[in-house]
């Protein structure tokens, strides 16, 4: 690796992955991560109602990161020249006759139709804290989601939150917002999980960071204020629907652009980022989906092709 530069990549995710994959033979590459293996997010729900189908979703970063070096761990610190590290889902629905998913966003939806469909006798109830399912995407095709989920006997309850730290596995009883209660064998907090950036106001990237915790990126990806330091995925403050093909996207201009700049390319020749359109698709079941195009919206199977 002598006479090559060092890049380190934070997070093995789909976005970091990728990266590290693209420029494995054009610098010495340390891929930190605290797994040691990349997880396919968006086919983790299949998964949970198909054991034999969690094979798929997680791929050893060994399998494609093999010119490089993995340091399995978590970042604590980073500045210009350094990064200092750290040194049963399927049977929980198995075995339930009635679940409960809390959160009507992407993750909440989509677990709650594989459920409907896979095992159709078992109740199930979506909370969903806003006046709607899917708040990102148009009112049309939150309302055709909707409608799918109310065909399959799935309990939707909208304008109505659970407090979650009110709660334990062992729980058979929920109070909601309204003052109803949910009774269910089991639970699933599809809330979404929150940026795990908290620890980088206490590094030198601290000044480059908005107030939801996002690294502010320029129009090539690279951190605003700093020469050698990118990001991609959903920690970035691009303007677009934070979900994996857009990471994949920032993944290879980010890759071009180190390439360029470590031949010497100045700035004005490194590839520009242009975020992404509003399409989006939320798997529903094994066949189907909700698609949202730029001129239309679609539901069944050919989205779901």
């Amino acid at each position: 690796m002598e006479g090559k530069r060092r890049v380190v990549i934070l997070g093995g995710g789909i976005a970091g992955g990728l990266l590290a994959k693209l420029l494995q033979f054009h610098a010495d590459v340390v891929l930190v991560d605290p797994k040691e293996y990349l997880d396919i997010p968006w086919a983790n729900l299949r998964a949970r109602v198909e054991p034999s189908f969690a094979e798929r979703t997680v791929i050893s970063h060994s399998d494609y990161f093999t010119h490089g070096r993995l340091v399995t761990s978590s970042a604590v610190n980073v500045t210009d020249t350094e990064v200092m590290t750290k040194e049963g889902h399927n049977q929980k629905i198995k075995s339930s006759n009635s679940v409960l998913i809390i959160g009507g966003g992407p993750t909440g939806v989509e677990l709650a139709a594989e459920i409907a469909v896979d095992y159709p006798d078992k109740k199930v109830i979506l909370v969903q804290k806003g006046p709607r399912l899917l708040q990102f995407i148009g009112p049309k095709a939150a309302a055709k989601t909707l409608e799918w989920l109310t065909s399959k006997n799935v309990e939707v309850l909208l304008n109505q939150s659970i407090d979650l730290k009110a709660i334990s596995e062992v729980d058979r009883e929920f109070t909601t917002s309204t003052g109803g209660v949910v009774k269910a064998d089991c639970y699933f907090d599809c809330t979404g999980r929150p940026l795990s950036s908290t620890w980088l106001r206490e590094t030198g990237l601290k000044d480059c960071m908005d107030r939801q915790g996002r690294l502010v990126v320029d129009e090539n990806l690279r951190v605003v204020g700093k020469k050698n330091i990118f990001a991609i995925g959903d920690i970035t403050d691009v303007h677009e629907i934070k979900q994996g093909y857009h990471a994949q996207k920032h993944a290879n201009v980010v890759a071009k652009n180190l390439r360029l700049l470590m031949r010497g390319a100045s700035d004005a020749y490194l590839h520009k980022y242009k975020p992404g359109s509003l399409m989006v698709i939320t798997t529903l079941g094994r066949k189907e989906a909700v698609a949202q195009l730029p001129l239309i919206t679609m539901i069944g199977h050919i989205p779901g092709m």
